[in-house]
């Protein structure tokens, strides 16, 4: 039996499953998002994220129980161009990047252009980290979440600023998005499958 979970079917106890992969480049702070949501805790001195990890997570949304597994991958530039599996049955991506540092915004497009390419109607959110470092930046306007169409969001995973609404708002739209997909990408993975 294989460890790679198959996101089509109900879980033993009968549980939907989603999966929500993280995108941006290193310590853009996807991990301390995470964190944050799950453990509701910062630890600042942590190591960069090596390749993957994987998060497990039970969440209630609208009255229903769904297990959450949470991608949570490396954004080092020699694992910027992620493997197509990373990318397979992923139900929604949060996009994130630093306020802080202009060039893990200038790479946006870059990790969108990829994500598209391997999943054309994900539901994707845009997630503008560190915002505790200068409050102010709420009051700009990022071009990229616009012309993409976009939810943005202004988060801190330092202060937990809008951490929870971003990944109840993911969960949401992955339990949304598994239930109406018309993605033909998924339709023909689903057929490989079975030959």
């Amino acid at each position: 039996m294989s460890d790679i979970p198959n996101y089509d079917y109900l879980s033993a106890d009968g549980l939907e499953k989603v999966k929500i992969i993280c995108l941006g480049d290193s310590a853009v702070g996807k991990s301390k998002l995470i964190e944050r949501f799950l453990l509701d805790g910062f630890k600042p001195q942590q190591l960069s994220t090596y390749a993957l990890t994987l998060f497990k997570h039970r969440a209630r949304i609208d009255d229903k129980d769904v297990l959450v597994d949470f991608w949570d991958t490396a954004g080092q530039e020699r694992f910027s161009s992620m493997h197509p599996s990373y990318y397979h049955q992923a139900h929604a991506c949060v996009l994130v990047f630093d306020v802080t540092r202009k060039v893990t915004y200038k790479n946006l497009p870059n990790w969108y252009k990829e994500l598209r390419e391997h999943r054309p109607e994900v539901p994707c959110l845009c997630v503008a980290n560190k915002i505790d470092v200068d409050m102010d930046v709420v009051k700009k306007s990022f071009n990229f979440a616009t012309k993409n169409k976009l939810p943005l969001y202004f988060v801190s995973a330092s202060d937990g600023s809008n951490v929870v609404k971003v990944f109840k708002d993911a969960i949401r739209a992955a339990v949304a998005y598994k239930n109406n997909s018309t993605d033909i990408t998924d339709e023909i993975m689903k057929e490989l499958e079975v030959i």
